[in-house]
Formats: C-alpha cells, sequence, structure tokens
C-alpha cells in the first residue's frame, strides 16, 4: 500500500463524524436534507454509488444512482411501516466495506449484478431510516434524505468525470477508506 493510502487513513481515524446516525431528534425536511450528509455511513455509500457509476461509465451513470434513489425510498416506506432487519448497523457497515472494495479494485461485473448490489444496498439504507421516521413528519424526513442522496450521487459523478481528471489513485485511496471505515462501524 503506498504512502498516500495510509496518509488518507490516518486523517479519516480522527473524523468527528464517527457515529453512524446522529442526530435524529430533528424532524422535517431539512432535517431529512442533513441525515445524509453527517451520517458517515451514508455519507460514504451515497458518494461511492456515484464514483462508481462513473468509473464504470455509459449507462451506469444514470442507472445506479436511479436505482439506488427508487429502492431507497422503497425500503423508507416498508421501514415506516414496522418492518425491521436484525442486526441493521451490521449490514450498513457492510454496504460501505462492499462498495469500497468495489471502488478499488475496478472488478468488471455485469450491469445487472451492478444494479443488484446497488439496490441491495440501498434497501439496507432505506429500511434503516425508515424505521427512524415513524413520526408525523417521517414523509419530508425521508423526501429531504432522497434530495441529499441524490446531490451526494450527483457529486460523485462529478468527482469521476474524464473532465475533472482525478487519478484512478483517488477512488483507490476512497475505496481503501471506506474499507477501513466500513471495518471500524462493523467493530463498534
Amino acid at each position: 500500500m503506498k504512502i498516500h493510502r495510509f496518509a488518507a487513513l490516518g486523517l479519516l481515524a480522527f473524523s468527528p463524524l464517527a457515529f453512524a446516525h446522529p442526530g435524529h431528534e430533528a424532524q422535517g425536511l431539512l432535517a431529512g436534507f442533513m441525515h445524509p450528509l453527517t451520517g458517515l455511513d451514508h455519507l460514504l455509500v451515497m458518494l461511492a454509488v456515484g464514483l462508481w457509476a462513473g468509473r464504470i461509465g455509459g449507462a451506469a451513470r444514470w442507472q445506479l444512482p436511479a436505482t439506488f434513489v427508487a429502492v431507497m425510498a422503497l425500503g423508507a416506506v416498508i421501514g415506516m411501516a414496522g418492518y425491521r432487519l436484525p442486526a441493521i448497523e451490521t449490514l450498513l457497515a457492510a454496504s460501505v466495506m462492499a462498495l469500497g472494495a468495489l471502488l478499488v479494485i475496478s472488478l468488471r461485473l455485469p450491469r445487472a449484478l451492478q444494479a443488484g448490489l446497488v439496490a441491495l444496498f440501498a434497501l439496507f439504507h432505506g429500511i434503516a431510516h425508515g424505521s427512524e421516521l415513524a413520526t408525523d413528519q417521517g414523509l419530508a424526513v425521508m423526501f429531504g434524505m432522497l434530495a441529499a442522496t441524490t446531490l451526494l450521487h450527483i457529486f460523485g459523478l462529478v468527482l469521476s468525470s474524464r473532465r475533472l481528471r482525478l487519478p484512478v489513485l483517488v477512488h483507490s485511496i476512497f475505496g481503501c477508506t471506506m474499507m477501513v471505515l466500513g471495518a471500524w462501524l462493523l467493530a463498534s
């Protein structure tokens, strides 16, 4: 592993966003919008979906983010209806690690498998957040989360743009960081 990867991992070890799901006390559209920006697992996964889709290119640039947003909304509705997954925090941490690995290894997968993985991770996130939103303002919070999720996917796509000419090293560093933080989330 090169020194760049160690440096990035070291810096992120001191991240103040060390908790996966803080700040659910607030309600409404703004609270929902802010959650993906303050929940470490959510932030990493949303950026990674955009980065991965941009790296794959072609129709994946819109298919993977659109799949994530649609399935996350479905999962949120399922969660708001009272369905719970056992060990959901473990599944969320595993999604962080898996997307990090996909960014690092650049494995070519069939589009159906790419979309299936993104949908599975989106379902985990949707159910987790939907079960937390079973309040009178749940829909407003959900719409705020979906809007922020979409913007984070777009930001990941922009970072993967060939116009920016960011080296593949950026994807690798981000992917390695996600794998380490995903393992940290699993352990905590």
